[in-house]
Protein backbone atom coordinates (compact mmCIF):
# COMPACT_ATOMS: atom_id res chain seq x y z
CA UNK A 1 0.00 0.00 0.00
CA UNK A 2 1.51 3.30 -0.95
CA UNK A 3 2.59 5.59 1.85
CA UNK A 4 1.29 8.79 0.28
CA UNK A 5 -1.37 10.08 -0.02
CA UNK A 6 -3.35 8.51 2.83
CA UNK A 7 -7.12 8.19 3.29
CA UNK A 8 -8.29 8.56 6.89
CA UNK A 9 -11.77 7.46 7.88
CA UNK A 10 -13.70 9.63 10.33
CA UNK A 11 -17.27 8.41 10.84
CA UNK A 12 -18.78 8.35 7.37
CA UNK A 13 -16.49 11.02 5.93
CA UNK A 14 -13.45 10.28 3.85
CA UNK A 15 -10.67 12.78 4.41
CA UNK A 16 -7.89 13.19 1.94
CA UNK A 17 -4.52 13.51 3.65
CA UNK A 18 -1.53 14.56 1.59
CA UNK A 19 1.74 13.81 3.28
CA UNK A 20 3.73 15.88 0.85
CA UNK A 21 4.74 19.31 2.16
CA UNK A 22 2.77 22.24 0.73
CA UNK A 23 4.47 24.31 -1.93
CA UNK A 24 6.15 27.46 -0.68
CA UNK A 25 4.04 30.64 -0.47
CA UNK A 26 0.84 28.69 -1.28
CA UNK A 27 -1.11 30.44 1.50
CA UNK A 28 -0.18 33.91 0.21
CA UNK A 29 -1.27 33.07 -3.33
CA UNK A 30 -4.78 31.91 -2.49
CA UNK A 31 -6.18 35.23 -1.13
CA UNK A 32 -4.85 37.11 -4.19
CA UNK A 33 -7.09 35.09 -6.53
CA UNK A 34 -10.26 35.41 -4.44
CA UNK A 35 -11.32 39.05 -5.19
CA UNK A 36 -11.16 38.66 -8.98
CA UNK A 37 -14.69 37.35 -9.63
CA UNK A 38 -16.38 40.14 -7.61
CA UNK A 39 -14.70 43.15 -9.20
CA UNK A 40 -16.95 43.49 -12.29
CA UNK A 41 -20.28 43.56 -10.38
CA UNK A 42 -18.98 46.35 -8.15
CA UNK A 43 -18.22 48.46 -11.23
CA UNK A 44 -21.51 47.75 -13.02
CA UNK A 45 -23.90 48.38 -10.13
CA UNK A 46 -23.35 52.14 -9.75
CA UNK A 47 -24.07 52.66 -13.47
CA UNK A 48 -27.42 50.90 -13.32
CA UNK A 49 -28.32 52.69 -10.13
CA UNK A 50 -27.43 56.04 -11.67
CA UNK A 51 -29.51 55.29 -14.76
CA UNK A 52 -32.45 54.22 -12.62
CA UNK A 53 -32.24 57.36 -10.48
CA UNK A 54 -31.93 59.54 -13.59
CA UNK A 55 -35.18 58.34 -15.15
CA UNK A 56 -36.98 57.61 -11.90
CA UNK A 57 -39.30 60.67 -12.18
CA UNK A 58 -40.73 59.31 -15.44
CA UNK A 59 -41.02 55.79 -14.03
CA UNK A 60 -43.05 57.18 -11.12
CA UNK A 61 -45.43 58.88 -13.55
CA UNK A 62 -46.40 55.65 -15.26
CA UNK A 63 -46.71 53.77 -12.01
CA UNK A 64 -50.02 55.61 -11.56
CA UNK A 65 -52.83 53.24 -12.65
CA UNK A 66 -54.35 54.01 -16.05
CA UNK A 67 -51.68 56.45 -17.24
CA UNK A 68 -50.11 54.09 -19.77
CA UNK A 69 -53.42 53.39 -21.48
CA UNK A 70 -54.49 56.99 -22.02
CA UNK A 71 -50.94 57.96 -23.03
CA UNK A 72 -50.91 55.31 -25.74
CA UNK A 73 -54.19 56.53 -27.20
CA UNK A 74 -53.07 60.14 -26.96
CA UNK A 75 -49.80 59.47 -28.79
CA UNK A 76 -51.56 57.60 -31.57
CA UNK A 77 -54.05 60.44 -32.02
CA UNK A 78 -51.38 63.15 -31.88
CA UNK A 79 -49.11 61.61 -34.50
CA UNK A 80 -51.36 62.97 -37.31
CA UNK A 81 -50.82 66.50 -35.96
CA UNK A 82 -47.36 66.34 -37.50
CA UNK A 83 -48.74 64.82 -40.69
CA UNK A 84 -51.73 66.87 -41.78
CA UNK A 85 -49.94 70.11 -42.68
CA UNK A 86 -47.03 68.44 -44.47
CA UNK A 87 -49.41 66.05 -46.25
CA UNK A 88 -51.63 68.91 -47.41
CA UNK A 89 -48.68 70.99 -48.61
CA UNK A 90 -47.20 68.07 -50.56
CA UNK A 91 -50.56 66.89 -51.90
CA UNK A 92 -51.57 70.32 -53.20
CA UNK A 93 -48.10 71.28 -54.46
CA UNK A 94 -47.69 67.97 -56.31
CA UNK A 95 -51.12 68.09 -57.94
CA UNK A 96 -51.62 71.85 -58.43
CA UNK A 97 -47.97 72.93 -58.73
CA UNK A 98 -48.16 75.88 -56.30
CA UNK A 99 -46.58 76.22 -52.88
CA UNK A 100 -48.35 79.54 -52.45
CA UNK A 101 -51.75 77.82 -52.80
CA UNK A 102 -50.65 75.01 -50.47
CA UNK A 103 -49.48 77.47 -47.83
CA UNK A 104 -52.66 79.52 -48.12
CA UNK A 105 -54.90 76.46 -47.72
CA UNK A 106 -53.10 75.23 -44.62
CA UNK A 107 -53.04 78.75 -43.22
CA UNK A 108 -56.81 78.97 -43.62
CA UNK A 109 -57.31 75.68 -41.79
CA UNK A 110 -55.07 76.74 -38.95
CA UNK A 111 -56.87 80.07 -38.66
CA UNK A 112 -60.18 78.21 -38.47
CA UNK A 113 -58.73 76.04 -35.73
CA UNK A 114 -57.80 79.18 -33.82
CA UNK A 115 -61.51 80.05 -33.75
CA UNK A 116 -63.09 76.63 -33.22
CA UNK A 117 -60.58 74.94 -30.90
CA UNK A 118 -61.38 77.08 -27.81
CA UNK A 119 -65.09 76.46 -28.35
CA UNK A 120 -64.47 72.71 -28.52
CA UNK A 121 -62.33 72.85 -25.37
CA UNK A 122 -65.04 74.79 -23.55
CA UNK A 123 -67.48 72.01 -24.37
CA UNK A 124 -64.94 69.46 -23.09
CA UNK A 125 -64.72 71.28 -19.74
CA UNK A 126 -68.49 71.45 -19.49
CA UNK A 127 -69.55 67.99 -20.71
CA UNK A 128 -66.45 65.79 -20.40
CA UNK A 129 -63.65 64.63 -22.68
CA UNK A 130 -65.21 61.48 -24.12
CA UNK A 131 -68.63 63.01 -24.88
CA UNK A 132 -67.12 65.83 -26.95
CA UNK A 133 -63.93 64.39 -28.45
CA UNK A 134 -65.58 61.52 -30.35
CA UNK A 135 -68.14 63.53 -32.38
CA UNK A 136 -65.60 66.30 -32.94
CA UNK A 137 -63.05 63.91 -34.43
CA UNK A 138 -65.69 62.34 -36.69
CA UNK A 139 -66.37 65.75 -38.26
CA UNK A 140 -62.63 66.43 -38.67
CA UNK A 141 -61.95 63.09 -40.33
CA UNK A 142 -64.86 63.58 -42.73
CA UNK A 143 -63.42 66.99 -43.69
CA UNK A 144 -59.98 65.53 -44.40
CA UNK A 145 -61.48 62.82 -46.59
CA UNK A 146 -63.44 65.49 -48.45
CA UNK A 147 -60.20 67.40 -49.06
CA UNK A 148 -58.65 64.33 -50.66
CA UNK A 149 -61.72 63.89 -52.85
CA UNK A 150 -61.63 67.51 -54.01
CA UNK A 151 -57.93 67.37 -54.83
CA UNK A 152 -58.27 64.09 -56.70
CA UNK A 153 -61.24 65.22 -58.78
CA UNK A 154 -59.74 68.61 -59.65
CA UNK A 155 -62.40 70.62 -57.80
CA UNK A 156 -62.10 74.43 -57.69
CA UNK A 157 -59.54 75.91 -55.33
CA UNK A 158 -62.15 77.33 -52.96
CA UNK A 159 -63.28 73.80 -52.09
CA UNK A 160 -59.81 73.05 -50.76
CA UNK A 161 -60.05 76.02 -48.41
CA UNK A 162 -63.52 74.98 -47.24
CA UNK A 163 -62.58 71.34 -46.56
CA UNK A 164 -59.40 72.13 -44.70
CA UNK A 165 -61.15 74.76 -42.61
CA UNK A 166 -63.86 72.22 -41.67
CA UNK A 167 -61.20 69.95 -40.17
CA UNK A 168 -60.67 72.55 -37.44
CA UNK A 169 -62.94 70.56 -35.11
CA UNK A 170 -60.01 68.24 -34.37
CA UNK A 171 -59.91 67.92 -30.55
CA UNK A 172 -56.82 69.02 -28.65
CA UNK A 173 -55.59 65.62 -27.43
CA UNK A 174 -52.42 67.10 -26.01
CA UNK A 175 -54.36 69.52 -23.84
CA UNK A 176 -56.70 66.78 -22.66
CA UNK A 177 -53.75 64.55 -21.74
CA UNK A 178 -52.16 67.38 -19.76
CA UNK A 179 -55.47 67.96 -18.00
CA UNK A 180 -55.55 64.31 -16.95
CA UNK A 181 -52.05 64.60 -15.52
CA UNK A 182 -53.00 67.77 -13.65
CA UNK A 183 -56.00 65.93 -12.18
CA UNK A 184 -54.03 62.83 -11.18
CA UNK A 185 -51.03 64.78 -9.81
CA UNK A 186 -52.87 67.70 -8.28
CA UNK A 187 -50.84 67.52 -5.04
CA UNK A 188 -47.39 66.96 -6.54
CA UNK A 189 -45.91 70.03 -8.26
CA UNK A 190 -42.63 68.30 -9.16
CA UNK A 191 -44.46 65.40 -10.79
CA UNK A 192 -46.61 67.83 -12.77
CA UNK A 193 -43.46 69.50 -14.09
CA UNK A 194 -42.14 66.09 -15.19
CA UNK A 195 -45.50 65.21 -16.77
CA UNK A 196 -45.59 68.50 -18.68
CA UNK A 197 -42.07 67.84 -19.93
CA UNK A 198 -43.03 64.33 -21.02
CA UNK A 199 -46.09 65.60 -22.87
CA UNK A 200 -44.01 68.21 -24.69
CA UNK A 201 -41.46 65.56 -25.61
CA UNK A 202 -44.36 63.42 -26.85
CA UNK A 203 -45.56 66.32 -28.98
CA UNK A 204 -42.10 66.67 -30.44
CA UNK A 205 -41.91 62.93 -31.10
CA UNK A 206 -45.15 63.17 -33.05
CA UNK A 207 -43.93 66.20 -34.97
CA UNK A 208 -40.67 64.36 -35.62
CA UNK A 209 -42.17 61.12 -36.88
CA UNK A 210 -45.23 62.71 -38.51
CA UNK A 211 -43.49 64.70 -41.26
CA UNK A 212 -41.21 61.77 -42.05
CA UNK A 213 -44.13 59.37 -42.38
CA UNK A 214 -46.23 61.88 -44.34
CA UNK A 215 -43.43 62.67 -46.78
CA UNK A 216 -42.68 59.00 -47.33
CA UNK A 217 -46.32 58.16 -48.02
CA UNK A 218 -46.97 61.14 -50.31
CA UNK A 219 -43.77 60.81 -52.34
CA UNK A 220 -43.43 57.03 -52.45
CA UNK A 221 -47.07 56.08 -52.93
CA UNK A 222 -49.61 58.70 -54.03
CA UNK A 223 -50.00 62.38 -53.03
CA UNK A 224 -53.15 61.54 -51.03
CA UNK A 225 -51.63 58.72 -48.94
CA UNK A 226 -50.37 60.97 -46.14
CA UNK A 227 -53.74 62.56 -45.47
CA UNK A 228 -55.58 59.23 -45.59
CA UNK A 229 -53.18 57.59 -43.12
CA UNK A 230 -53.31 60.58 -40.78
CA UNK A 231 -57.11 60.52 -40.74
CA UNK A 232 -57.14 56.81 -39.84
CA UNK A 233 -54.63 57.31 -37.01
CA UNK A 234 -56.51 60.30 -35.62
CA UNK A 235 -59.80 58.42 -35.47
CA UNK A 236 -58.31 55.27 -33.93
CA UNK A 237 -56.25 57.11 -31.31
CA UNK A 238 -59.09 59.38 -30.23
CA UNK A 239 -61.44 56.43 -29.76
CA UNK A 240 -58.82 54.63 -27.64
CA UNK A 241 -58.18 57.74 -25.56
CA UNK A 242 -61.87 58.40 -24.98
CA UNK A 243 -62.38 54.80 -23.84
CA UNK A 244 -60.10 55.34 -20.80
CA UNK A 245 -62.81 56.66 -18.49
CA UNK A 246 -61.01 55.81 -15.24
CA UNK A 247 -58.46 58.61 -15.62
CA UNK A 248 -60.83 61.16 -17.16
CA UNK A 249 -61.21 64.26 -14.93
CA UNK A 250 -64.72 64.72 -13.57
CA UNK A 251 -66.81 67.54 -14.95
CA UNK A 252 -66.57 70.41 -12.47
CA UNK A 253 -69.51 72.63 -11.67
CA UNK A 254 -68.86 76.04 -13.22
CA UNK A 255 -68.45 78.58 -10.46
CA UNK A 256 -69.58 82.17 -10.88
CA UNK A 257 -66.07 83.39 -10.07
CA UNK A 258 -64.65 81.58 -13.11
CA UNK A 259 -67.27 82.76 -15.59
CA UNK A 260 -66.38 85.15 -18.40
CA UNK A 261 -63.36 85.28 -20.68
CA UNK A 262 -60.04 83.85 -19.61
CA UNK A 263 -58.25 86.69 -21.38
CA UNK A 264 -58.79 88.82 -18.28
CA UNK A 265 -56.49 86.61 -16.23
CA UNK A 266 -53.21 88.39 -15.38
CA UNK A 267 -50.32 87.40 -17.61
CA UNK A 268 -52.30 85.13 -19.94
CA UNK A 269 -52.76 87.63 -22.83
CA UNK A 270 -49.03 88.39 -22.81
CA UNK A 271 -48.24 84.68 -22.98
CA UNK A 272 -50.65 84.18 -25.89
CA UNK A 273 -49.03 86.99 -27.88
CA UNK A 274 -45.61 85.38 -27.46
CA UNK A 275 -47.06 81.99 -28.43
CA UNK A 276 -48.53 83.59 -31.56
CA UNK A 277 -45.06 84.66 -32.69
CA UNK A 278 -43.62 81.29 -31.65
CA UNK A 279 -46.17 79.46 -33.77
CA UNK A 280 -45.13 81.57 -36.75
CA UNK A 281 -41.63 80.14 -36.32
CA UNK A 282 -42.90 76.58 -36.70
CA UNK A 283 -45.30 77.29 -39.56
CA UNK A 284 -42.72 79.14 -41.62
CA UNK A 285 -40.02 76.56 -40.94
CA UNK A 286 -42.18 73.71 -42.27
CA UNK A 287 -43.02 75.35 -45.59
CA UNK A 288 -39.57 76.84 -46.11
CA UNK A 289 -37.75 73.56 -45.39
CA UNK A 290 -39.96 71.60 -47.78
CA UNK A 291 -39.41 74.19 -50.51
CA UNK A 292 -35.64 74.23 -49.86
CA UNK A 293 -35.44 70.43 -50.14
CA UNK A 294 -37.52 70.55 -53.32
CA UNK A 295 -35.17 73.10 -54.84
CA UNK A 296 -32.26 70.79 -54.04
CA UNK A 297 -34.04 67.90 -55.77
CA UNK A 298 -34.49 66.03 -52.48
CA UNK A 299 -38.18 66.46 -51.75
CA UNK A 300 -38.36 63.02 -50.17
CA UNK A 301 -35.84 64.01 -47.48
CA UNK A 302 -37.82 67.08 -46.34
CA UNK A 303 -39.75 65.19 -43.67
CA UNK A 304 -36.60 63.60 -42.26
CA UNK A 305 -34.86 66.97 -42.00
CA UNK A 306 -37.89 68.52 -40.32
CA UNK A 307 -37.91 65.59 -37.93
CA UNK A 308 -34.44 66.53 -36.75
CA UNK A 309 -35.76 69.80 -35.36
CA UNK A 310 -38.43 67.92 -33.43
CA UNK A 311 -35.82 65.37 -32.28
CA UNK A 312 -33.68 68.10 -30.76
CA UNK A 313 -36.70 69.53 -29.02
CA UNK A 314 -37.85 66.14 -27.74
CA UNK A 315 -34.48 65.28 -26.18
CA UNK A 316 -34.26 68.72 -24.61
CA UNK A 317 -37.78 68.31 -23.24
CA UNK A 318 -37.02 64.99 -21.54
CA UNK A 319 -33.86 66.34 -19.95
CA UNK A 320 -35.67 69.51 -18.88
CA UNK A 321 -38.22 67.37 -17.04
CA UNK A 322 -35.45 65.97 -14.84
CA UNK A 323 -34.34 69.41 -13.66
CA UNK A 324 -35.67 71.26 -10.67
CA UNK A 325 -37.47 74.30 -12.15
CA UNK A 326 -36.44 77.78 -11.10
CA UNK A 327 -38.77 79.63 -8.76
CA UNK A 328 -39.46 82.57 -11.06
CA UNK A 329 -41.61 81.10 -13.82
CA UNK A 330 -41.81 84.34 -15.83
CA UNK A 331 -38.05 84.83 -15.89
CA UNK A 332 -37.57 81.20 -16.92
CA UNK A 333 -40.00 81.66 -19.81
CA UNK A 334 -38.24 84.79 -21.08
CA UNK A 335 -34.86 83.04 -20.94
CA UNK A 336 -36.20 80.09 -22.95
CA UNK A 337 -37.67 82.35 -25.64
CA UNK A 338 -34.40 84.29 -25.92
CA UNK A 339 -32.48 81.03 -26.36
CA UNK A 340 -34.94 79.93 -29.04
CA UNK A 341 -34.44 83.19 -30.95
CA UNK A 342 -30.68 82.70 -30.96
CA UNK A 343 -30.84 79.08 -32.11
CA UNK A 344 -33.41 79.75 -34.83
CA UNK A 345 -30.83 81.90 -36.64
CA UNK A 346 -28.74 78.79 -37.27
CA UNK A 347 -30.87 77.37 -40.16
CA UNK A 348 -30.65 80.72 -41.99
CA UNK A 349 -26.87 80.79 -41.58
CA UNK A 350 -26.56 77.15 -42.65
CA UNK A 351 -28.76 77.61 -45.73
CA UNK A 352 -26.88 80.74 -46.78
CA UNK A 353 -23.46 79.28 -46.00
CA UNK A 354 -23.73 75.79 -47.45
CA UNK A 355 -26.76 75.96 -49.73
CA UNK A 356 -27.24 72.23 -49.18
CA UNK A 357 -29.77 70.13 -47.30
CA UNK A 358 -26.95 68.21 -45.60
CA UNK A 359 -25.65 71.41 -44.03
CA UNK A 360 -29.14 72.45 -42.95
CA UNK A 361 -29.86 69.23 -41.02
CA UNK A 362 -27.58 69.76 -37.98
CA UNK A 363 -28.67 73.41 -37.77
CA UNK A 364 -32.31 72.33 -37.45
CA UNK A 365 -31.36 69.76 -34.80
CA UNK A 366 -29.72 72.45 -32.68
CA UNK A 367 -32.47 74.97 -33.37
CA UNK A 368 -35.08 72.68 -31.90
CA UNK A 369 -33.40 72.34 -28.52
CA UNK A 370 -34.92 75.50 -27.04
CA UNK A 371 -38.44 74.73 -28.27
CA UNK A 372 -39.55 72.18 -25.67
CA UNK A 373 -38.38 74.16 -22.60
CA UNK A 374 -40.27 77.18 -23.95
CA UNK A 375 -43.47 75.20 -24.43
CA UNK A 376 -43.19 73.38 -21.09
CA UNK A 377 -42.72 76.63 -19.20
CA UNK A 378 -45.56 78.32 -21.05
CA UNK A 379 -47.98 75.48 -20.35
CA UNK A 380 -46.93 75.44 -16.70
CA UNK A 381 -47.81 79.12 -16.51
CA UNK A 382 -51.27 78.38 -17.96
CA UNK A 383 -51.86 75.70 -15.31
CA UNK A 384 -50.83 78.17 -12.64
CA UNK A 385 -53.20 81.02 -13.55
CA UNK A 386 -56.22 79.24 -15.10
CA UNK A 387 -58.98 77.85 -12.79
CA UNK A 388 -59.13 74.08 -12.64
CA UNK A 389 -62.66 73.85 -14.06
CA UNK A 390 -61.51 75.60 -17.26
CA UNK A 391 -58.08 74.06 -17.70
CA UNK A 392 -58.86 72.46 -21.08
CA UNK A 393 -60.01 75.81 -22.40
CA UNK A 394 -56.95 77.61 -21.03
CA UNK A 395 -54.44 75.21 -22.57
CA UNK A 396 -56.37 75.17 -25.83
CA UNK A 397 -56.12 78.96 -25.94
CA UNK A 398 -52.36 78.57 -25.75
CA UNK A 399 -52.41 75.96 -28.51
CA UNK A 400 -54.77 78.19 -30.50
CA UNK A 401 -52.27 81.03 -30.32
CA UNK A 402 -49.63 78.66 -31.62
CA UNK A 403 -51.91 77.54 -34.45
CA UNK A 404 -52.73 81.12 -35.35
CA UNK A 405 -49.02 81.76 -35.56
CA UNK A 406 -48.58 78.60 -37.61
CA UNK A 407 -51.11 79.96 -40.09
CA UNK A 408 -49.33 83.29 -40.40
CA UNK A 409 -45.94 81.62 -40.56
CA UNK A 410 -47.00 79.12 -43.23
CA UNK A 411 -48.38 81.89 -45.42
CA UNK A 412 -45.32 84.10 -44.84
CA UNK A 413 -42.93 81.23 -45.46
CA UNK A 414 -44.66 80.27 -48.71
CA UNK A 415 -44.70 83.87 -49.97
CA UNK A 416 -41.07 84.51 -49.01
CA UNK A 417 -39.87 81.32 -50.66
CA UNK A 418 -41.79 81.88 -53.86
CA UNK A 419 -40.74 85.55 -54.26
CA UNK A 420 -37.26 85.67 -52.69
CA UNK A 421 -35.98 82.14 -53.16
CA UNK A 422 -35.57 79.03 -50.97
CA UNK A 423 -32.54 80.34 -49.04
CA UNK A 424 -34.06 83.73 -48.26
CA UNK A 425 -37.18 81.90 -47.11
CA UNK A 426 -35.43 81.10 -43.82
CA UNK A 427 -35.63 84.78 -42.98
CA UNK A 428 -39.30 84.19 -42.10
CA UNK A 429 -38.79 81.78 -39.14
CA UNK A 430 -35.71 83.66 -37.91
CA UNK A 431 -37.60 86.96 -37.90
CA UNK A 432 -40.58 85.40 -36.09
CA UNK A 433 -38.29 84.00 -33.39
CA UNK A 434 -36.65 87.38 -32.88
CA UNK A 435 -40.10 88.98 -32.60
CA UNK A 436 -41.12 86.42 -29.96
CA UNK A 437 -38.02 87.25 -27.91
CA UNK A 438 -38.72 90.98 -28.08
CA UNK A 439 -42.36 90.50 -27.07
CA UNK A 440 -41.36 88.25 -24.15
CA UNK A 441 -38.75 90.73 -22.95
CA UNK A 442 -41.06 93.76 -23.17
CA UNK A 443 -44.33 92.36 -21.89
CA UNK A 444 -43.93 88.67 -21.23
CA UNK A 445 -45.84 86.90 -18.43
CA UNK A 446 -44.76 87.45 -14.85
CA UNK A 447 -44.90 84.77 -12.15
CA UNK A 448 -48.09 85.28 -10.10
CA UNK A 449 -47.17 85.65 -6.43
CA UNK A 450 -43.84 83.92 -7.04
CA UNK A 451 -45.48 80.52 -7.25
CA UNK A 452 -43.85 77.45 -8.71
CA UNK A 453 -46.03 75.12 -10.80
Amino acid sequence: MPSSPLLAVSGTTLVHVDTAPPPPHSRSLRPARAPRPVRSPRVARPRSRFSSRLWAPYARLFAVPGTRAFTAGSLLARLPMGMFTVSAVLMIAMTRGSYALAGAVTATGLAATAVLAPLTARLVDRYGQARVAVPAVLVAVAAQLSLVLCVRTGAPAWTLFACYAASATTPNLGGMARTRWAHLLSRDAAARHTANSFEQAADELCFMAGPVLATFLCVSLVPYAGTLAAAALLLTGTLLFAAQRRTEPPVAVRREATAGTLLRLPGLPALLVVFLATGAVFGAMEVVTIAFADAEGQRGAAGLVLGLQAAGSGVAGLLYGLLRPAADLGRRFRACVAAMACLMALPLLAAAGTGQLLGLAPALLLAGMATAPTMVTGMAFVQTVVPGDRLNEGMTLAVTALLGGLACGAAAGGWTTEHLGPVAGFLAPASAAALAAVLAALGGPRTPHGTVP
